[in-house]
C-alpha cells in the first residue's frame, strides 16, 4: 500500500470573480497549491486561502507562472530568464507573507500551465524556475521542494541544486507515450469521465498502467496526485479520488511540511 499526497490548484479567482470550489476542495485535498496572482488570484483571495488551509490542516503551496491573468498562465511565453527567476520568487514571497499571517508557511512550489509544460523540456526556463525557488528558499529559511512531471528538465535541475523534486502525476489528463501531457489545445486533453479519472487515479497509486490518447500504455509513478480546481464539479470528483484510494488502504498525507516541522 502507498502512501500518497492528494493536490489541487486553489486560489483561482481575481477580484469579484471566483473559479475553484476552494473551501470544499480544500476538506479533501492534503496539499494546496495556491495562485501567487499571475495567472489568478489577488492578496484577498490568498490570505483567505491561506487561512482555509490553515484551519483544516492542509500544506501550503506556491503556484507560480507566467505573468499572464489574461490568458490564465495557459500561453507560453518568452521572457528573460533572470527576470523569470525574479518572478517566481517574488510569487513565493507574496505567498509566504499570508502563509505566515495564518500560521504557517510555504512548503514548496509547483508552476503553474503553460510554464508547467514549458519546463517540461526547456532547459534554461526550468533553471530558472529553479533559480527563482531558491532565492525565495533564503526568506523561507529552507530549500523549498518543486513539484513537476515525472523525467521532466525542471525536476532534473531540482535535483543537481539540491532541491527535493517531486513526481506528480495528474488523474483528469491524458498523456502521451512518453509521459508528457497532451496539451489543452488538443481534443482529448481533459479526461472528464469521473469513472475513468479515478479509476485512472488508483491505477497510478497502485503502480500499474494507464491508457494514454495513442491506445499505448504509461506506467506513471508519482509521490502526488493532482486533480484540478477548474475541473467542472472538481471537488466532488476529488473527494470521490480520496474515498476510493483510502478504501484501497492507501494513506494520504502530504509530500512536504512547513519547514520548522
Amino acid at each position: 500500500m502507498a502512501v500518497i499526497d492528494l493536490n489541487a490548484d486553489l486560489g483561482e479567482g481575481f477580484g469579484r470573480w471566483s473559479l475553484t470550489d476552494d473551501v470544499a476542495l480544500l476538506d479533501v485535498v492534503t496539499s494546496a497549491n495556491i495562485a501567487c496572482g499571475f495567472h489568478a488570484g489577488d492578496p484577498s483571495i490568498m490570505r483567505r486561502v491561506c487561512e482555509l488551509a490553515v484551519a483544516r490542516g492542509v500544506t501550503i503551496g506556491a503556484q507560480v507562472s507566467y505573468r499572464d491573468l489574461a490568458g490564465f498562465g495557459r500561453r507560453s511565453m518568452e521572457v528573460p530568464l533572470g527576470e523569470l527567476a525574479a518572478e517566481v520568487a517574488y510569487q513565493i514571497g507574496a505567498l509566504e507573507v499570508f502563509a505566515r499571517a495564518a500560521g504557517t508557511r510555504v512548503a514548496y512550489v509547483k508552476p503553474h500551465g503553460a510554464l508547467y509544460n514549458r519546463t517540461v523540456m526547456d532547459e534554461a526556463q526550468a533553471a530558472a524556475v529553479v533559480e527563482g525557488t531558491m532565492l525565495a528558499s533564503t526568506a523561507v529559511g529552507a530549500s523549498l521542494p518543486l513539484m513537476g512531471l515525472p523525467g521532466s528538465a525542471l525536476l532534473r535541475a531540482a535535483a543537481d541544486a539540491g532541491l527535493a523534486a517531486v513526481e506528480e502525476a495528474f488523474a483528469d489528463r491524458a498523456y502521451h507515450d512518453d509521459g508528457t501531457l497532451v496539451p489543452r489545445s488538443e481534443p482529448e486533453a481533459v479526461v472528464d469521465d469521473p469513472d475513468v479519472v479515478v479509476a485512472r487515479a488508483l491505477a497510478m497509486v497502485a503502480g500499474e498502467s494507464i491508457a494514454t490518447v495513442s491506445g499505448g500504455s504509461l506506467s506513471v509513478a508519482a509521490r502526488s496526485i493532482c486533480v484540478h480546481g477548474d475541473t467542472p464539479g472538481a471537488a466532488a470528483l476529488a473527494a470521490r479520488i480520496r474515498e476510493e484510494l483510502l478504501g484501497a488502504g492507501h494513506d494520504l498525507d502530504p509530500f512536504a511540511a512547513p519547514p520548522w516541522e
